[in-house]
């Protein structure tokens, strides 16, 4: 049971109202349905279920309520018209390209991609006949110059993993467009609270649910969203292969929703505080946060996101021994490649996020031994810092 929303509800009330859908005992909080299937009046009522003639609930692998009510709220807050969960991030970045391309189809990628993404693309699915070709995040001439007639899907990712790089979600959906294909934008570190790729004229958005939308590090989950007719490629997808959310990790993320404007926010607040202490630190050589004067496409980051976000990455002075020193040193940050927490983590991209790929892509990217990433979540920036500085002073 449900009633129309006003249209035009500002993003932060659509967070708390969007996608509800109440049983015949109105409850408030929205309902989790734990139950692996659903009863039907009648066998006519279940033939037409499964065939599609009538909307209903059949199967939990791809319909349950709760489920629902989480893809509808996060479509409401990405402004597209429909949205698929899936298990992971990771099972989203799949599940879209098993959807919507074939054997012989060409992707574009941007190379600071995160390290399983680059994985799935090299190792995976170029064994089912997909070919991608890595390009410079920043470097519009060379997604240009990177099409052929196979190409079908542009793959971006915004501010990118770990290094903070930024594309031009509106240009290169641009080539991607006059090429004929798809623009898909990993939205992972902004969440729509921040970016919304589709109105910038991106095809398709991908979240690791896990991160941001939860926002407490205590589920997985994934989502694609974009216009209905991919989107009802990808459920096709998933309702054969079965890569789902579970209900209860669908009803943890929808509720984490409610605060993702909240979280935001504050969380990129501390982020820029830090960024810009530790621009100040001599032992720090360089910092990578796109809320600072300092960032190459500062600008960009202006005109596209809300703010910088809170992921800050940096490179102190030395190389893999000086970076441990710090992370080991650290008492408050959690040592953990995970994200979107409201605890701050800090992690050796190198050796964990991007451990897997080689030696020379992690070169290419720009992923040095001297890197650190740290997701900043909700204490104290003048905490945070203190752990900092007791690290940064044994380098």
């Amino acid at each position: 049971m449900s009633h129309e929303l006003p249209h035009d509800l500002d993003p932060a009330t659509l967070a708390v109202r969007a996608g509800i859908e109440r049983s015949q005992f109105m409850e408030h909080s929205e309902a989790l349905y734990l139950t692996s299937s659903f009863v039907f009046d009648s066998a006519a009522q279940a033939a037409a279920r499964f065939s599609g003639a009538e909307e209903g609930n059949v199967y939990a692998r791809f319909t349950n309520p709760t489920v629902t009510m989480m893809q509808d709220r996060l479509a409401a807050l990405e402004g597209s018209e429909g949205c698929i969960a899936t298990s992971s991030g990771m099972s989203a970045v799949l599940s879209m390209c098993m959807a919507l391309l074939q054997a012989g189809d060409h992707i574009v990628a941007s190379r600071g991609l995160f390290g399983s993404t680059q994985q799935l693309f090299t190792n995976i699915l170029s064994r089912f006949g997909l070919e991608t070709t890595f390009v410079d995040a920043t470097d519009l001439a060379a997604y240009q110059a990177a099409v052929t007639p196979r190409t079908k899907l542009f793959y971006i990712e915004t501010p990118s993993n770990p290094l903070t790089q930024l594309v031009d979600i509106r240009a290169v959906a641009d080539i991607a467009h006059a090429a004929g294909a798809l623009l898909a934008v990993d939205n992972c570190f902004c969440s729509p609270a921040l970016q919304q790729p589709l109105k910038l004229g991106a095809d398709l958005v991908i979240h690791s649910a896990t991160k941001y939308l939860d926002g407490q590090g205590r589920v997985l989950g994934g989502a694609v969203c974009g216009a209905r007719k991919l989107t009802d490629e990808v459920f096709k997808f998933l309702r054969t292969a079965g890569p789902c959310i579970s209900p209860f990790n669908a009803w943890v993320i929808l509720k984490g929703l409610e605060t993702l404007q909240l979280r935001m926010d504050a969380q990129a607040a501390n982020a820029l505080a830090l960024a810009t202490w530790l621009e100040a630190q001599p032992q720090v050589a360089r910092v990578y946060y796109p809320g600072l004067p300092s960032h190459p496409q500062h600008a960009l980051a202006l005109s596209q996101q809300r703010s910088g976000g809170a992921i800050v990455s940096f490179e102190v002075k030395g190389g893999r021994e000086e970076a441990w020193t710090l992370v080991d040193s650290t008492r408050v940050m959690s040592i953990t490649a995970n994200l979107g927490d409201t605890k701050t983590t800090i992690t050796h991209p190198a050796t964990t996020t991007h451990g897997r790929i080689s030696p020379e892509a992690r070169e290419a990217s720009g992923i040095r031994e001297s890197l650190l990433r740290i997701a900043v979540g909700l204490e104290s920036v003048e905490d945070l810092k203190a752990d900092l500085a007791r690290g940064l002073s044994q380098i």
